[in-house]
């Protein structure tokens, strides 16, 4: 092997260790572009998520049915009177005593109240011994989750929209014994529920007007306006609560106690 062979074979192989060596770099190049690439696909894709679930947290979720009703025209019921249809007076208006009750058609203490007196204090209206007046509300929704009182509060306004005696049936039959739910219970936010209950009430059967309003939700406005009245009504506190000629009494239990209750307050014809 002549001494120049020999170097020309060294030189052969530092340039080829170069040119390894080039490539080798290259292809690191490649590969770390490669992974700078990727990671910024990530962030963009993460930021872009995460942009995506913040619009869609912002984003408004569509009003409820109740919502809606809360901003809707408000529809009385006839036999109402006052702003919104909210002042729900039954009895002769020329007379000077006035029974106002306060009530909730979720609230199991209101049911005990119908169950135990409510025919005496019906009758006494009837009779002429006092006007009655009614303020519903709705908070047990609130409190308890649900929209039962809501959807009550509107079948009843269906009912009034008949006639006087077919919301005092109605009303009975939702607190008898029979229908009326747990308080924990949210029952009547279904509609077959309520048309079920209002079967039992003759001027509510088969009447195809009454169940079209119940089913359209034609009284739901009035009922949230109601429901506000009831919020705003001054030294009620919870349901059922009773005013004679605006002064809160204790809940008679029995018939015979409304009667004495009537007396002390001083209710004559």
């Amino acid at each position: 092997m002549s001494k120049r062979n020999s170097q020309a074979a060294k030189s052969a192989a530092r340039e080829r260790i170069r040119l390894q060596q080039e490539a080798e770099r290259k292809r690191e190049k490649r590969r770390r572009a490669a992974i700078v690439g990727v990671s910024i696909v990530g962030v963009i894709a993460i930021a872009g998520g995460v942009g995506y679930a913040v619009m869609q947290a912002n984003k408004p979720s569509d009003p409820t049915k109740w919502e809606k009703a809360a901003d809707a025209k408000v529809v009385a019921p006839a036999n109402t009177s006052g702003k919104n249809g909210t002042t729900l007076t039954l009895g002769k208006s020329s007379l000077k005593n006035t029974v106002h009750l306060y009530e909730d058609p979720r609230c199991p203490g209101c049911a005990v109240m119908e169950q135990s007196i409510g025919e005496t204090v019906n009758k006494g209206m009837k009779d002429g011994d006092y006007k009655l007046s009614f303020t519903i509300g709705t908070f047990l929704d609130n409190n308890l989750g649900g929209e039962g009182s809501k959807n009550a509060l509107s079948a009843l306004g269906a009912a009034l929209n008949v006639s006087p005696d077919a919301f005092l049936e109605y009303k009975t039959a939702l607190y008898s014994a029979k229908f009326h739910p747990a308080e924990s219970s949210d029952t009547f936010a279904e509609d077959d529920e309520l048309l079920k209950v209002a079967d039992t009430v003759d001027a509510l059967k088969d009447n195809k007007k009454f169940e079209s309003a119940v089913k359209k939700g034609t009284y739901d406005a009035w009922a949230v306006k109601m429901s506000d009245s009831f919020q705003s009504a001054e030294g009620v506190e919870s349901t059922p609560t009773i005013k004679v000629n605006g002064k809160v009494i204790e809940t008679p239990k029995t018939p015979e106690a409304w009667k004495a209750a009537l007396k002390t307050a001083g209710v004559t014809k």
